[in-house]
């Protein structure tokens, strides 16, 4: 926050353009309060497509009209030589923190059946096509494309419902993923679960309708209804698990 507050003066007294790194949904709402509160000084997003739920921000004067160019993204295609072993999502976001990259210097990751694709951030797109020549267990190739060529696969999801006692953030994990309530607590007390993008770290955190919940290592569900109590009363609960 102290460097966006930085980031908002500096547009404002000298009429710089800065460009963030990539930002998660929840830092960037945070990035646009701080910006709409200061006058003179605006703020757009952009990570390559429309619904991009990684983006960079551009802060920028009022006289300035930003083009895509400027956010500094870089789609990059990975194909893998085996056709036999299908890749995840986390095998592309290990195979990329593997080689030092920090989280906030890549965006999306569209894992398709052939390969994925990949925004990053233009300083390291260089880098990512020198060094990245294997993903889990099986080789790659990569190479850089235009932004056009993207291609946004379609989401993924089942809904599930159940019951719980109380909408506790352990118990409404453990359902989801059939764990215990013993193999679930350490994990949240270990920083591994977020709730909307913020790490939470009290297993006893009620979670509401709408809340995404990401829990490393086994994925996302997002809350889609709580309500209405069995005879036994317990709560009803619904969600949707992205696959």
């Amino acid at each position: 926050m102290e460097r966006v507050l930085e980031w908002t003066e500096r547009v404002r007294a000298r009429y710089q353009v800065l460009r963030t790194d990539f930002l998660d949904p929840r830092q960037a709402f945070i990035a646009r309060s701080i910006a709409n509160r200061e006058a003179g000084v605006y703020f757009e997003t952009y990570g390559g497509y429309e619904k991009a739920e990684r983006v960079r921000g551009l802060f920028y004067p009022e006289y300035v009209e930003p083009s895509r160019e400027e956010f500094g993204l870089a789609l990059l295609q990975v194909k893998g030589t085996n056709r036999f072993l299908t890749l995840e999502h986390r095998d592309y976001l290990g195979a990329l923190i593997g080689l030092g990259i920090k989280r906030e210097k890549f965006g999306d990751i569209l894992v398709h059946t052939d390969g994925a694709q990949l925004l990053v951030a233009e300083e390291i797109a260089g880098y990512v096509r020198l060094y990245m020549n294997q993903v889990h267990r099986v080789r790659v190739t990569v190479e850089e494309v235009p932004l056009e060529g993207i291609s946004v696969p379609e989401q993924s999801f089942h809904p599930l419902s159940f019951t719980v006692q109380s909408p506790r953030l352990d118990a409404v994990v453990g359902d989801v993923y059939r764990l215990s309530r013993a193999k679930v607590v350490a994990p949240i007390q270990n920083g591994r679960v977020k709730v909307n993008f913020r790490e939470i770290n009290d297993p006893s955190f009620y979670l509401e309708e709408g809340d995404i919940v990401s829990f490393k290592g086994f994925g996302r569900f997002k809350v889609t209804s709580i309500g209405g109590e069995t005879k036994k009363g317990r709560i009803k609960m619904e969600v949707v698990v992205f696959d």
